[in-house]
């Protein structure tokens, strides 16, 4: 026995932790306890730090935070911008190009730019095809690491990347009190509203969740108020639909009118927390978040809740908001079964209230102006004002904030009509998920339960418009190669067949029985909206464009 223990001790069995590595990982880090909650900003610092993950350190930040190598590994795996190297010899490129290869950015020739950009790179950068990295308006977009690069050329992305540096910021705080921000916040905080007005205006006005699902925030602020127990906030700002940017647009322009939504919604629910969930491909959002976060926590202003800045990794299923809430905990981003809904058992078990930014960016005009005035900015049938992302074949393709209820050919006059040399064919209303529409429907009011007749839903508002240029069937298999990619792979339907729909919509001539009975598994067996959604935009060209298929 003496002999197996001093053998074990000589030779032991298993992974050997790496002391070069768990020392750098422990510098990095910085003392101890780590929350478990906090992997995956973890994973975000040592690879900040050394430019991609190696595999011995993702060994040392397991053994640090006790935790099986494993559950690090898996989590590390699922979020594309995560880059584990096996070989510590063989590391990455230092410099990475995301280039979007979306459906806007397809239609402003992504596929050439991918192709000219690889065939001048040199052997230090590397190119790779990246999901909306929501700059659609200023399409074919990348990424030059943690830059953004709108009407991206090849000079622009081979040129020297030490050009772009980030700008000191400053918080705009003070700004957005001397134009009379917080003041809405501070009354509450003082008593002079109460929680229950505060949900009483909102019930009068027509403000719904408008990350995608429409539902009415009053009556969600109400499910969490009126929860037991300690409660949490999460906003969600992870707009990874493709066609959709209008996130990007409020937080660069006006911050902390979202800010202070959050913080009013915070207390009127009794949240003792606020997550902030960023994605990725907005850097510099993230950075200036940072900034307005310590400024608020400087000036008392958030003194009722802890706020928390939460940085996604590359996953469009996060999106969705119990992937969101798995994300946050620092776990893989696969959505919850339900029941239970979040607004009962979110974060850590807490009733959880989940909002869009568009959603807060409006709670202070509405309570200050009063939801009359909110009601107004809308169409008689459709109340309230609407933010519309609008890219494709128009001439000034950008953020629209118009009455809800609006049709795409109103956009299209907003954005300066067609683009030059084209003619308007078909759009799709809400983004990837949101279907395919003929130029004949294009008179249709884009508001929440007007389209599904047609097959189609507005989701986020993203409207991408398409000319007799472009090809159905091929924007049908952008979207499709899409949906595949970003499939948590959880459940069968959605894992197995946005891959086998992409596989049939290859072929020279679609069989239509065969898609039409994938469709129907997927919408029908699929546990969240990525799988029950994925084959709208296939069944509108199979509807609306036979000629196409």
């Amino acid at each position: 026995m003496n002999a197996q223990r001093r053998h074990a001790r000589k030779f032991p069995r298993g992974r050997q932790l790496d002391q070069t590595a768990l020392n750098q990982v422990r510098e990095i880090l910085g003392p101890g306890p780590h929350q478990r909650d906090l992997l995956i900003e973890y994973l975000h610092a040592i690879q900040d730090r050394l430019g991609y993950l190696p595999r011995p350190h993702l060994a040392a930040l397991a053994a640090e935070m006790k935790l099986a190598m494993a559950e690090v590994y898996e989590v590390a795996s699922f979020y594309a911008h995560f880059d584990i190297v096996e070989n510590a010899e063989l590391p990455p490129p230092t410099i990475t190009i995301r280039v979007c290869d979306s459906l806007s950015c397809m239609l402003a020739g992504a596929e050439r730019l991918i192709s000219a950009v690889t065939a001048a790179a040199d052997p230090d950068v590397r190119v790779v095809r990246a999901p909306c990295i929501g700059a659609c308006d200023q399409a074919p977009a990348a990424a030059l690491g943690h830059h953004l690069i709108g009407h991206a050329t090849p000079e622009k992305l081979l040129a020297d990347h030490h050009q772009h540096s980030h700008a000191t910021a400053k918080s705009r705080l003070p700004d957005y009190q001397a134009s009379g921000g917080y003041q809405l916040l501070q009354n509450c905080l003082a008593g002079h509203h109460t929680p229950a007005a505060i949900i009483a205006t909102l019930s009068q006005s027509a403000l719904r969740g408008l990350g995608g699902a429409g539902f009415p925030t009053h009556r969600k602020w109400t499910m969490v108020h009126d929860q037991s127990g300690p409660k949490a906030l999460a906003v969600n700002g992870d707009e990874g639909e493709p066609g959709t940017f209008k996130d990007r647009y409020f937080l660069h322009h006006d911050p902390h009118r979202m800010l202070e939504g959050m913080l009013i919604a915070a207390w009127v629910v009794g949240a003792d927390d606020c997550y902030r969930y960023m994605r990725d491909e907005y850097p510099e959002i993230i950075a200036q978040l940072r900034i307005e976060i310590a400024a608020l926590e400087a000036a008392g202003l958030c003194r009722h809740t802890k706020l928390h800045l939460r940085r996604g990794a590359g996953a469009y299923i996060c999106g969705e908001e119990s992937a969101m809430i798995e994300s946050i905990e620092g776990k893989r981003g696969l959505p919850r079964h339900r029941p239970p809904y979040v607004a009962e058992v979110g974060i850590h078990g807490r009733p959880t209230l989940v909002n869009n930014i568009e959603t807060l960016y409006w709670i202070r005009d509405i309570i200050e102006k009063g939801p009359v005035w909110f009601n107004d900015q809308g169409k008689p049938e459709h109340p309230g004002p609407r933010t519309y992302s609008v890219s494709g074949r128009v001439k000034n393709p950008g953020v629209k904030i118009a009455p809800a209820g609006s049709s795409v050919r109103e956009l299209i006059a907003l954005c300066g009509g067609m683009a030059d040399g084209h003619v308007f064919k078909a759009y799709l209303p809400g983004g990837a998920s949101g279907g395919i529409l003929p130029a004949a429907m294009g008179d249709e009011p884009l508001d929440f339960g007007s389209l599904e007749k047609h097959g189609a839903f507005v989701g986020s508002h993203a409207v991408v418009v398409l000319s007799e240029h472009d090809s159905l069937r091929d924007a049908a298999r952008n979207l499709m190669r899409f949906f595949m990619a970003e499939s948590c792979g959880q459940c069968t339907p959605c894992r197995s067949g946005t891959e086998k729909a992409l596989t049939l919509m290859a072929t020279p001539n679609w069989d239509e029985p065969a898609l039409n009975a994938l469709s129907t598994v997927m919408r029908e067996a699929s546990i969240c909206g990525l799988g029950q959604a994925a084959s709208n935009p296939l069944q509108a060209v199979l509807r609306f464009f036979p000629d196409e298929r």
